[in-house]
């Protein structure tokens, strides 16, 4: 078996010997090269061009998360794993922002570092495939034929549904390693980017704009990565944009994504339009989203009498969102719809908001928290298939999700 490359960077020469003995006894990763600063560490990737670099982050010269930005653009081959004994939010967030693909703080153990670069390294292995597949690979035949698009909807605003797509579209790609896209077709208000801390230069509305003829090749490349391994479609950045993009299009973008992604995960605009309607008609499941007021009630009979006359009744799937007290009870809502709720998400509005304004998911913010695990129940209760793979690969004790799950209040410095 080839052994996983690895280039250790930290600019004190006893920290790199301390790191390289914590790695001395694992057969399937061998330490390769090392680096003293961020420039050196550049200039050594792209001649060494490792596996996975091991990066600190206070360095002088070019600091870790500068190195680790320069490298993700030149050095595609190299997974970078930052580490430090900073623990703060914004250097998970700098770090994220930069492609590191995981973060450990010192002191760490010798399993949990080899753990670390197995998983980090498989992980960019597959993610880096996909990309060339994504770029002009093997273009000639559907990588998965069993798709399926999964569509968001709800009668109004303010129902959650962009948060429950955002979540379970990471979730998906993340924990279950699946090829997942999100496609933001709230074409006048989406905000999806948001919810990922993606910043978007292009969108679908300029992805119809560059040609009539939208190829496998042309749509793939105004895809935009999140760290999850989840691919995104933006939504327009102005609402007379969303004009610019047509139903015929819309289709042909769906059709497209189908047979390259395992999961096609699309969050509309709460209107029946032309937009919609395709997206619906191609969509193997509709989660219609719903809350626990009144005037949602009355809407949501609408949308399922119009599901009805449209023969969409049968892959659709209530999803009772954002329930707590105070609102109306269950059994009077199902009664009211005469159907049952498929999953039921709590109220937890602090979790969620916090995880909008981090432009962290909370499937990977809080993945012991109870939005989580409503999440995973949901996607059981749907009938997606629920899968172990990330328990058996040891993706649970990465230290890059315990840090999102505490923050730690430590002093700079490395």
């Amino acid at each position: 078996m080839t052994p996983i490359r690895v280039m250790i960077v930290d600019d004190v020469q006893d920290t790199r010997e301390d790191i390289k003995r914590l790695l001395y006894f694992e057969e399937d990763i061998q330490v390769v090269a090392e680096a003293g600063d961020g420039i050196e560490a550049v200039s050594r990737a792209k001649e060494v061009k490792p596996d996975v670099i091991l990066m600190d982050i206070n360095m002088p010269h070019l600091d870790g998360i500068g190195a680790t930005g320069q490298i993700t653009l030149d050095v595609a081959e190299s997974a970078v794993i930052i580490i430090s004994i900073q623990g703060e939010q914004d250097y998970l967030r700098k770090a994220m922002a930069a492609g590191a693909g995981d973060y450990l703080v010192k002191p760490f153990s010798s399993n949990e570092l080899s753990d670390t670069i197995r998983r980090v390294n498989e992980a960019h292995k597959k993610r880096s495939t996909l990309l060339s597949n994504l770029k002009g690979g093997d273009l000639s035949s559907p990588a998965k034929p069993q798709s399926q698009t999964i569509t968001f909807f709800s009668t109004k605003g303010g129902m959650g549904k962009t948060t429950l797509a955002t979540n379970l579209a990471v979730y998906l790609a993340a924990e279950q390693r699946k090829k997942v896209v999100i496609l933001d077709f709230d074409l006048i208000s989406g905000d999806t980017a948001i919810l990922l801390n993606i910043s978007i230069k292009s969108t679908v509305a300029d992805l119809v704009l560059e040609s009539e003829d939208l190829s496998f090749t042309l749509v793939n490349s105004f895809l935009v990565p999140h760290m999850s391994g989840a691919f995104l479609l933006p939504a327009p950045l102005t609402p007379e944009q969303a004009e610019l993009v047509h139903p015929e299009q819309v289709k042909q973008i769906l059709s497209i994504f189908q047979e390259s992604f395992d999961y096609i995960i699309v969050d509309t605009a709460p209107v029946y339009n032309d937009i919609n309607l395709k997206v619906l008609e191609a969509s193997d499941l509709i989660l219609l989203v719903l809350n626990q007021d009144l005037t949602t009630l009355k809407h949501t009979k609408t949308a399922l009498d119009i599901f009805k006359t449209l023969s969409y009744l049968s892959k659709t799937r209530l999803v009772l969102n954002q329930y707590g007290k105070g609102g109306l009870k269950l059994a009077d809502i199902e009664k009211a719809l005469k159907l049952s709720m498929t999953a039921i998400v709590p109220e937890d509005t602090n979790t969620v908001r916090n995880s909008i304004n981090k432009g962290t998911p909370f499937v990977i913010g809080q993945r012991q928290g109870q939005m989580t695990g409503a999440i995973k129940e949901m996607i059981s209760k749907v009938g997606l298939p629920v899968e172990e793979e990330v328990e058996k690969t040891g993706v649970n004790n990465s230290v890059f999700t315990k840090l999102l799950l505490k923050k730690r209040s430590t002093s700079p410095g490395s």
